[in-house]
C-alpha cells in the first residue's frame, strides 16, 4: 500500500498486559470501532498500540485509548457502548475527562448496575439536579432526560433526602383523549404512565416498587391531579413537559413546596397538543432562565444512549425540519416578489 505522506503514526504502550486485553476486546473489536469512528488504521503488537492517521486524528485517538485505559485502571467496566460514547464526547472537546463523567456512580440498582453519566451535556444535567432545586432537561428522546432523573431521584429516596418521590405526566400523545379510550380512569392513564414505571422497576426490585406505592412514598400520576396541592420534602418529575399547556405548568410549578426538588424532562420538537395550545415548556425556557435556583441543560443527538441509529433518526429529521424551513423562506420571498405594486401601496 502506498505511504500517505499525510499520515502520521503514533505509539502507545499500555503498562498492564490484562488490561490493555480488556480494552482491545476480542479480536481487538473495541480498538477496531474507535478505527472505524476515526477513520484510522489501529493494530497491535502485544501490549503496544500502533495508530497511522493525520496527526489530528492521531492524537485524538491516544487521548481516547488513554483516558479508556486510565477507566480500567480506576476498575471501570468498559463497554462496546463505552467506547462510543468516548469517540463522541472526545471528538467534540479533546478536554474532556472521561473519569468525571464516567465514574460519577448516581445510583447502584437492585441488580448491581451502575448508573452514571455517559456525555457531558448528562453530566452537567446530574450536577445541575445536585444543585439545584427547579432543573429543566430538553432535548431528542433517548438522551437519558427522565432515566437519569429517575436515578437521583431514587438516590435521594434512599439516602433520606426526601421523603417521597412524584412521577407525574401530561395525559395527552398523539392526538388521544382520554375520554375515547376503554376502561375506567386507572386503566386510560396507566398507559402514559408506563414509561416511568419501566424506569422505576429497572432500578429497584418489584416488590419493593409495589410496597412503596401503597404505602405512598412512591406516587404516579398524572399531572391533572398535582392540583391544589403542596408538595414537601419530596422530589418531583414531571416527564414529558413539552405536552403540558401554560396553565399545566403554572400549575405545577407553583406546586413545589419545602425541601423538594423537581426535575422537568421535555422534547420540544415532538410536541402533540393541538395546534391552538402552546407548549408550557417553551414558555418557560423563554421565561424562566435567569432565575436564580433553577438551571435548564440541552441535550442534543449527541447524547443518545439508545440504539446508533436513533442518532442518524434525529439528524434526519432535523435535515427535513431545515429543508422545510428554507423552502418556506423562500416561498416567502417570491410571494413577495410576486406582490403587484398596487396591492402593496393599498
Amino acid at each position: 500500500m502506498d505511504e500517505n505522506p499525510s499520515q502520521q503514526h503514533a505509539k502507545l504502550t499500555l503498562s498492564e498486559m490484562d488490561l490493555a486485553r480488556q480494552l482491545f476486546g476480542e479480536h481487538n473489536k473495541n480498538l477496531h470501532r474507535i478505527a472505524d469512528a476515526l477513520d484510522a488504521e489501529i493494530h497491535t503488537r502485544g501490549n503496544t498500540v500502533i495508530i497511522r492517521a493525520d496527526d489530528i486524528t492521531c492524537q485524538l485517538a491516544v487521548n481516547i485509548i488513554e483516558q479508556l485505559y486510565g477507566l480500567l485502571q480506576e476498575g471501570y467496566p468498559v463497554y462496546g457502548k463505552d467506547i462510543e460514547y468516548a469517540v463522541s464526547a472526545l471528538s467534540a472537546d479533546h478536554r474532556v475527562k472521561l473519569k468525571d463523567i464516567f465514574l460519577d456512580t448516581v445510583y447502584i440498582t437492585a441488580k448491581k448496575r451502575s448508573i452514571t453519566p455517559k456525555s457531558p451535556h448528562q453530566k452537567q444535567y446530574i450536577d445541575a439536579i445536585r444543585n439545584h432545586d427547579i432543573v429543566f432537561g430538553v432535548g431528542p428522546a433517548g438522551t437519558g432526560k427522565t432515566y437519569l432523573a429517575m436515578a437521583m431521584a431514587v438516590s435521594a429516596l434512599t439516602k433520606g433526602q426526601v421523603d417521597r418521590i412524584i412521577l407525574t405526566r401530561p395525559a395527552v400523545e398523539a392526538g388521544e383523549a382520554l375520554g375515547f379510550l376503554p376502561g375506567d380512569l386507572a386503566e386510560k392513564v396507566d398507559p402514559y404512565l408506563r414509561p416511568l414505571y419501566d424506569a422505576l422497576h429497572d432500578m429497584l426490585a418489584y416488590e419493593k416498587v409495589t410496597r412503596l406505592m401503597q404505602q405512598g412514598v412512591i406516587e404516579v400520576a398524572p399531572i391533572a391531579f398535582m392540583r391544589g396541592r403542596t408538595l414537601n420534602d419530596s422530589f418531583i418529575i414531571l416527564d414529558e413537559a413539552q405536552n403540558t399547556t401554560k396553565e399545566q405548568m403554572k400549575m405545577f410549578l407553583t406546586r413545589i413546596g419545602f425541601s423538594s426538588k423537581a426535575v422537568i424532562t421535555g422534547d420540544i420538537t415532538q410536541i402533540d397538543l393541538p395546534s391552538d395550545k402552546p407548549s408550557g415548556l417553551i414558555e418557560t425556557k423563554n421565561i424562566l432562565r435567569d432565575i436564580e435556583g433553577i438551571r435548564f441543560v440541552f441535550f442534543d443527538k449527541r447524547d443518545v444512549v439508545r440504539h446508533k441509529l436513533v442518532q442518524e433518526i434525529i439528524r434526519a429529521y432535523e435535515n427535513l425540519e431545515k429543508r422545510s424551513r428554507a423552502a418556506k423562506a423562500v416561498n416567502a420571498t417570491r410571494a413577495d416578489e410576486t406582490t403587484p405594486q398596487s396591492q402593496m401601496e393599498d
